[in-house]
């Protein structure tokens, strides 16, 4: 199939738009694998009139020549990766939750991939044998394999001269226009850099030396040497539990000391804080007035470290237990489809089945976004991933760089809430709840097609309000990509499969691998450029294994905060205040209930901004969670509310990684993308109130019998579709609608949500009066202009 070319034969590179010309970043994407860009959807290099190649200054551009799969780099990284690729990766890691790593060459590079694959190894060989002294003697000798690698991996970047400079210019390039940043001519201003390196690409003897003290510090608790009165083994470890001595409370201290610093590395200052805040008010929470309701008797630091070091809910708890057992494997799983053309095919694919369609361009990007979702799990790398190849076609269309920014962005973040592959969150979810993934996931599937319709709605809405040109799409059929390439999907489907007969979750993901690794092998392509021989999978096994490097940092200092609320009972006390404010309000319970669900979103947006996803649901989990089961609310709504409102910080202003990480690629103001994306993402933020103000909206997560689940998805259907309208302004098929019309219908979105008789008919009442308003608003202008050419636009693949 040939790349993609203009009808003009003029060609436009695929650079994100604030990369410095001609100096393409280097370095690794830290999350979970995320797919690559296509080949063949990125656009061909046209000679210049001075008959230079502008492809050898475009970063993102992918030139078939330099990609050989087979001359991987056991770092992480091909050897063979096209600049595209590793721009994009690097890109992608610049607005995740976690900050871009180090690419390691050397003796150091040798290391972190022999430590990596014996992590990667242990992870493995703990679903089939597991160790006979337990969890959490396994979680111990994981984090003793994973923590020393984040600061082999992960710079200090501690040179703050440097930080604010390349913060002021990121600041610069996001309020200049996109001519601005191109000259006006289409060449990128070599002085907006956004993929600033500030990191080191070899580690310091300061990172050498807490690469030992890691060690020191994770195994302490089972190594059989005497230390004085400590050490001793592992059992003798345990049996000090609540009587700690001076070497525990040292190792403890120094773990503490490292993890935090091991968050700072990974996801910058605010998490460290969160977690000091924690610790601080463990510590001095009992100076405080006893009469206020969040004072305890207070604890002294030998009890905290213990709760830290030596119990179940500290730093070997739930959330890294969850971690080491689960999300390691699904991240080597996202390594091997990556490296088997997975993301390449679901692009292709996307493209393929709305080839045709009025709306061709923005259908492309949803669909690719949810497809690339099922196995990324990361809502910025996913934004990056569809941008790179779907902005050409979404600018040639006529989409403004902020409306495509915020679809794209709206797009990347239903990632983290597509099945199979969910955030981090989810896993801890069914930790938490004792219930198995495969109910997790069929709690998300309902709420996933919700998400997504309402996207697909607003971008048909935008195509007739704003006369976006149709852009044909000239690749093959979707048929026969899926008779070639089909296969991609097989291990898909082969998750849910296993989940459903019984099988485990961890054997579930390590037996979809596997098959996803044999059917590599029938890659037709003429290079055969995706089969994954010994070298690849040694690749995917240490990229895997990277991708969990931050998180495990962050789940082993979160449970700094669940052993501290735990101890301190802070849990049902921040319940008690959340409650008692609702209550101040009214007494009358249903509106209690929806006063505490809106106080909680609101507080779970707001810490949403300021620690990563999994952090979020942590900490949302023990201080809102309680409040909500304290009013009734089944245990699934809650945790689902939680969760989602944790994921969406993604696209919440003013932070909305997602949609800086889009307004990087499209060139686009940074701060109206982000209200584009608000706009995309809207039935996401008003769906999970649904599942908590009344029992039918437990059918969303399809719990219920058949009626109950298909009254709330229709009724939630009706509603997503009438807050589109509403939110868009225009009816697709009708017209545009007024102010009138657009706050009946934002009235009767809201009131469907209600999922209770009376206030259906009310919302179903008020839709009504909406939609007869447009009618009669079309009938006296007349028809309204489609707005489309009468020759569209033609993009060849």
């Amino acid at each position: 199939m040939p790349p993609i070319s203009s009808p003009d034969g003029s060609s436009s590179p695929v650079r994100p738009a604030n990369s410095p010309a001609g100096e393409p970043a280097t370095g690794p994407g830290s999350a979970a694998p995320r797919p690559r860009p296509s080949a063949e959807l990125t656009e061909p290099a046209e000679t210049s009139a001075t008959g230079d190649d502008p492809s050898r200054d475009d970063p993102t551009r992918h030139d078939p020549s330099r990609h050989d799969p087979s001359k991987d780099n056991p770092t992480g990284y091909a050897d063979g990766d096209s600049v595209a690729e590793r721009a994009t990766r690097d890109l992608a890691a610049q607005f995740e939750d976690e900050k871009p790593g180090r690419v390691l060459s050397g003796p150091a590079g040798l290391l972190l991939t022999a430590a990596a694959l014996a992590v990667g190894a242990l992870s493995l060989w703990q679903v089939f044998r597991p160790l006979s002294q337990g969890s959490k003697y396994y979680l111990i000798i994981f984090l003793a394999g994973v923590l020393p690698l984040v600061f082999l991996a992960y710079p200090a970047d501690l040179r703050l001269r440097a930080r604010l400079a390349a913060r002021r210019r990121r600041r610069t390039n996001n309020g200049r226009t996109n001519s601005e940043r191109t000259n006006g001519s289409g060449n990128h201003d070599t002085d907006a850099p956004v993929l600033t390196r500030l990191a080191s690409t070899t580690p310091t003897a300061t990172d050498w030396v807490l690469v030992v003290l890691a060690v020191a510090a994770c195994l302490y608790p089972v190594l059989p040497v005497p230390l004085g009165s400590g050490g001793g083994g592992y059992n003798a470890f345990l049996d000090r539990q609540g009587l700690l001595v001076p070497a525990d409370l040292a190792m403890g201290t120094i773990l503490l000391l490292l993890l935090l610093e091991a968050c700072r590395r990974t996801t910058g200052w605010i998490l460290p804080a969160v977690c000091l805040l924690f610790l601080g008010y463990g510590y001095y929470g009992g100076l405080l007035p006893q009469s206020w309701p969040v004072a305890h008797a207070g604890l002294d630091f030998s009890q905290l470290v213990d709760a830290f070091y030596n119990s179940d809910s500290g730093f070997y708890g739930t959330p890294l237990d969850v971690a080491a057992s689960y999300i390691v494997l699904f991240t080597i799983y996202g390594a091997v489809l990556e490296l088997s053309g997975a993301g390449r095919f679901f692009v292709e694919l996307s493209a393929a089945a709305f080839r045709r369609s009025r709306t061709a361009a923005g259908r492309t990007a949803v669909a690719s976004g949810f497809l690339l979702g099922t196995v990324s799990g990361s809502g910025a790398a996913t934004t990056v991933s569809i941008g790179a190849v779907t902005w050409p076609l979404l600018r040639r269309a006529g989409y403004p760089p902020e409306r495509a920014g915020g679809m794209l962005a709206a797009a990347g973040v239903g990632a983290i809430l597509s099945p199979p592959t969910l955030g981090a969150a989810a896993f801890i979810i069914a930790e938490y709840l004792g219930v198995s993934y495969l109910q997790v996931l069929g709690w998300a599937t309902v709420p996933t097609v919700l998400y997504y319709l309402g996207i697909l709605l607003s971008v048909e809405i935008d195509a007739r309000r704003s006369g976006v040109r149709p852009v044909v799409i000239d690749v093959g059929s979707p048929w026969r990509l899926l008779a070639r390439f089909g296969y991609h999907f097989a291990s898909l489907i082969a998750i849910i499969v296993f989940l459903a007969v019984g099988v485990s979750a961890t054997r579930a993901v390590v037996f979809a691998t596997l098959l996803a690794v044999a059917l590599s092998f029938l890659d037709r392509t003429k290079d055969r450029a995706y089969r994954l021989t010994p070298a690849r999978l040694v690749t995917a096994l240490v990229t895997g294994v990277r991708g969990v490097l931050a998180v495990s940092a962050v789940c082993a200092a979160a449970g700094i905060i669940t052993a501290t609320t735990t101890k301190t009972g802070l849990g049902p006390q921040a319940a008690a205040l959340l409650i008692g404010g609702a209550k101040a309000a009214t007494s009358d319970p249903t509106l209690v209930l929806v006063l505490t669900a809106l106080l909680a979103a609101v507080a779970l947006s707001l810490l949403g901004l300021a620690v990563p996803v999994t952090a979020s649901f942590v900490i949302g989990w023990v201080i809102v969670g309680p409040a909500l089961l304290d009013l009734g609310v089944s245990a699934p709504a809650a945790a689902m509310f939680v969760f989602y409102f944790a994921v969406l910080s993604e696209v919440s202003p003013p932070t909305a990684l997602a949609a800086v990480a889009a307004a990087a690629v499209t060139g686009g103001r940074l701060v109206p993308t982000m209200w584009q994306t608000l706009r995309y993402a809207l039935p996401a933020y008003l769906t999970p109130i649904a599942f908590v103000i009344t029992p039918a909206g437990l059918g969303l997560l399809g719990i219920g019998g058949v009626q109950r689940i298909a009254f709330a998805a229709v009724v939630t259907a009706l509603s997503v579709a009438v807050l589109a309208v509403a939110a868009g302004g225009w009816l697709p098929g009708v017209g545009p609608a007024g102010a009138p019309e657009r706050v009946l219908g934002a009235l009767a979105g809201v009131t469907l949500l209600w999922l209770e008789p009376v206030p259906v008919m009310v919302g179903a009442a008020l839709a009504a009066v909406a939609a007869a308003g447009v009618f009669v608003r079309r009938g006296s202008a007349g028809r309204p202009s489609s707005g489309s050419p009468a020759n569209p636009v033609e993009e060849q693949l």
